[in-house]
């Protein structure tokens, strides 16, 4: 903690109730910091404070993240470590609190190195040394959570233990049958310890019939408490038994104390971290109550908070009204109004929030708050009239002027409240006016209240000081407590008086007693208030239009996002319907290839069932995504086409197809192959009709006659022609070779391969045997590959 404040600074901790602010951060506290947080640590230095705000911002984001400081398990164990320093021993359940603090440090720091990108700051500040995890295991390994020693502490310990247990059940057993072999003389039947020595309670009259030591009696006398002769030497060896387990556990907690006592300065550090952190989180906690930030520091003479609060009456629950306020070096902020307005609260505020910065705590204000290291801070708040030091209250605000004085310097705040009252207005309002002007000379930041005029006026005329006020409202005569930059403000002091109900004829002999130029002063300020209220009732009806403008378009764009999300769902809904008649039109479409391969010629029966087919598959795919074709030219139909007639290249129309086509093949045995597009079928001669001329284009030289086999030059593997079926089921690789060699042969592919592995061999054959019973149409034959090809890993199937 920081050294005993000076005067001028004890001063402003009391004008500004710093201690609300320690109450406010030890009730946050989750440690035994709370308990004995008396003052808060002020950084003397930007660096320090700089230090402290980046710690209680991390501790914030941690908050943020859902994931806090733990802090749980932090026990008071100084007094403790000062009594070990001093040689002195420890119980149990004080070494168990060592344990358990220790425990605390270290939870804290695993956790801080999870975090280190998170609060990097604090895993610096708040490290502690790891060995003494062995310490805190061997502690707790000893100490049971209620302090007292496990057996397992030692073997000698667990063997009296045992030994004493024993020695007292046996004691027990042996009252409890002399409690009943003696019942008519004992006086109630239980027995119990006197002076540590069992005893049972016998009769005053009786006692002599059994033979014992009488250990005392009742405060009535009527019984005597004896313990029977025959559990005499039991009783002393259980004695004896109990004084060897109290050395040994006295031996054992020494030891466990002197091993504390080595590790004493990294134990204190430890502790140190703990409330380290303690007192950050404390800070972070305190933010979110009070709605406030961690401004940013600044190396400059200034203050600038948005939408500020006292943060004592944010804590109280009171409806705080929030201002702007900024003050700057060389620069006076002069506050004018009414009494009860806000002014000093306003100072309040300035103090608080430069105090606060310096003890690494937030301030009550908005994002975008800049606050400077500023230091000293000096106040002249309230009344210190001393009547043991002679001083009037006059005389008790000079001297602390002087003291202002004489401390403030370039990095100073200075906050005075009623400046130079208690004296003549005149003499006061000249002081006032000169003790500014040398303030603002020396560099100060500087914030006064007053109602002096002359001062007021002051700030109209010089550029290092500001009028600012707080508002009044005339129609309720009652201020608004909102600062107004630029405006001085008037007193309305008999105003004031008049809503409170002084007489008026009292009233009007004041207001003739105000001298012309006060009258003209006031009722120009007035002017100035009520041209100050008109425009932030204006700006208010704007803000109010603008933010009615921000909830309309906001609605709007709900409703469209609304109305988006429902188009989306709608289009779902349609395309798991055209996914499902696209399914359907593949089916058909695959039943048509199928028999397509299966027809060992195109009788028309085939035919028909294949168009059959192929209308449903059309008439499966919905319009919504079927492709609208370009409108063909009305196409004259001429005659038949004679076979003989026919030529490669020549154009023609296929009433079935709807569409012009291009010979492809010469005719065989009534069929020609024909082309549209990259589409090759075959079709009967009689389906042709004459369109017009052939096309212009050369006509390309007639196939050339079929070569063998071993003639053909194939192309060899690559990803465009291989089908990897590898790892494959049967099926589903024979249905996976039948869409490969149909696109093949849409492509007008000479070769193909299909990559099957050898494995089994099962894959293998059952392709070459599915090739070979299925080589129709446009399969003309197939073998095994090449070793140049990849050997018989794979199959090559040839195209006709």
């Amino acid at each position: 903690m920081s050294e005993r404040p000076s005067d001028g600074l004890e001063k402003a901790l009391h004008d500004l109730s710093w201690d609300r602010v320690i109450e406010a951060v030890a009730s946050r506290c989750k440690g035994p910091l709370g308990e004995r947080l008396e003052e808060l640590e002020l950084a003397e230095t930007f660096e320090a404070a700089a230090v402290a705000l980046r710690e209680t911002a991390e501790a914030r984001r941690l908050i943020d993240l859902a994931d806090p400081l733990p802090l749980d398990g932090i026990r008071d164990i100084g007094r403790s470590l000062d009594r070990l320093e001093r040689q002195g021993a420890l119980d149990g359940p004080e070494l168990r609190a060592i344990a358990s603090t220790l425990g605390a440090a270290r939870v804290l720091r695993r956790y801080l190195a999870r975090h280190r990108a998170d609060a990097p700051g604090l895993r610096d500040a708040c490290s502690t040394d790891p060995t003494l995890d062995d310490l805190q295991e061997e502690l707790t390994r000893a100490i049971e959570p209620d302090g007292t020693l496990a057996d397992g502490a030692s073997q000698e310990l667990g063997r009296l233990r045992t030994e004493v247990a024993n020695l007292r059940a046996r004691i027990v057993s042996r009252l409890e049958q002399l409690l009943v072999q003696h019942a008519d003389i004992v006086q109630d039947r239980f027995h119990t310890l006197r002076e540590g020595r069992y005893v049972i309670p016998i009769r005053t009259d009786a006692h002599e019939k059994l033979q014992g030591i009488v250990h005392g009696t009742s405060g009535s006398g009527a019984t005597v408490f004896v313990e029977p002769r025959a559990v005499v030497s039991q009783g002393n060896r259980l004695k004896m038994a109990q004084g060897e387990l109290e050395r040994e556990v006295a031996r054992i907690l020494g030891i466990l104390g002197g091993r504390v006592r080595e590790r004493l300065a990294e134990v204190r550090v430890a502790v140190a971290a703990l409330d380290r952190a303690d007192l950050r989180n404390a800070g972070a906690r305190l933010a979110l109550d009070l709605g406030g930030v961690i401004p940013e520091l600044t190396r400059e003479t200034r203050v600038e908070l948005r939408n500020a609060k006292h943060p004592f009456l944010v804590l109280d629950g009171v409806d705080v009204v929030a201002n702007d306020i900024e003050l700057a070096s060389g620069r006076a902020l002069i506050l004018s109004g009414p009494n009860a307005g806000g002014k000093t609260v306003t100072l309040k505020v300035l103090g608080l929030a430069a105090l606060m910065v310096r003890a690494g705590l937030p301030v009550a204000a908005d994002e975008g708050s800049r606050v400077g290291f500023l230091s000293p801070v000096l106040t002249d708040i309230g009344d210190d009239q001393s009547i043991q030091k002679n001083l009037s209250t006059f005389s008790a605000h000079v001297t602390n002027l002087v003291r202002v004085i004489e401390a403030a310097g370039p990095q100073s705040l200075v906050l005075l409240d009623e400046i130079a009252t208690g004296t003549d207005p005149n003499e006061g309002a000249a002081l006032a006016c000169a003790l500014i002007d040398a303030l603002c000379k020396g560099g100060a930041a500087v914030a006064v209240t007053t109602h002096y005029e002359r001062l007021k006026a002051m700030a109209v005329e010089d550029d290092r000081l500001e009028n600012a006020s707080v508002g009044f409202d005339v129609a309720r005569m009652a201020p608004t407590f909102r600062v107004r930059d630029g405006v001085p403000g008037s007193s309305s002091a008999l105003r004031v008086a008049r809503r409170f109900g002084m007489p008026t004829d009292i009233i009007d002999k004041a207001l003739g007693l105000v001298s012309e130029q006060s009258r003209s002063f006031d009722a120009l300020v007035r002017q100035l208030e009520e041209r100050f209220e008109s425009l932030e009732r204006l700006r208010e009806e704007a803000d109010a239009e603008r933010r009615e403008a921000r909830r309309v378009r906001e609605e709007a764009e709900r409703e469209l996002a609304a109305v988006a999300e429902r188009d989306k769902k709608k289009l779902g809904v349609e395309a798991e319907k055209v996914l499902a008649e696209l399914r359907s039109a593949r089916a058909e479409l695959k039943e048509a290839r199928r028999q397509l391969r299966q027809a060992p010629t195109q009788d028309e029966a085939s035919l028909r069932s294949i168009r059959e087919h192929l209308d449903r598959a059309q008439g499966a795919v919905p319009d919504a995504v079927r492709p609208v074709p370009e409108a063909l030219p009305e196409v004259a139909l001429g005659d038949r086409v004679d076979e003989a007639s026919l030529t490669v290249g020549q154009r023609v129309y296929v009433p079935r197809l709807r569409t012009e086509v291009t010979v492809f093949e010469m005719p065989s045995k009534g069929r020609v192959r024909v082309a549209s597009g990259p589409v090759k079928l075959w079709v009967t001669v009689a389906e042709l009709h004459r369109v017009g001329l052939p096309a212009e284009a050369p006509k390309p030289s007639p196939p050339p006659a079929p070569e063998t086999p071993a003639e053909v030059r194939v192309r060899p593997p690559d990803p465009d022609n291989t089908l990897d079926v590898r790892g494959m089921r049967v099926d589903d690789a024979l249905s996976m070779a039948e869409s490969f060699l149909d696109r093949l042969f849409g492509r007008s592919e000479v070769v193909g391969y299909i990559l099957h592995g050898i494995g089994s061999g099962a894959l293998r054959d059952a392709i070459r045997e599915h090739l070979d019973a299925h080589a129709g149409q446009y399969v003309a034959r197939t073998r095994g590959g090449t070793s140049d090809e990849g050997g018989d890993r794979l199959t090559v199937v040839y195209l006709k």
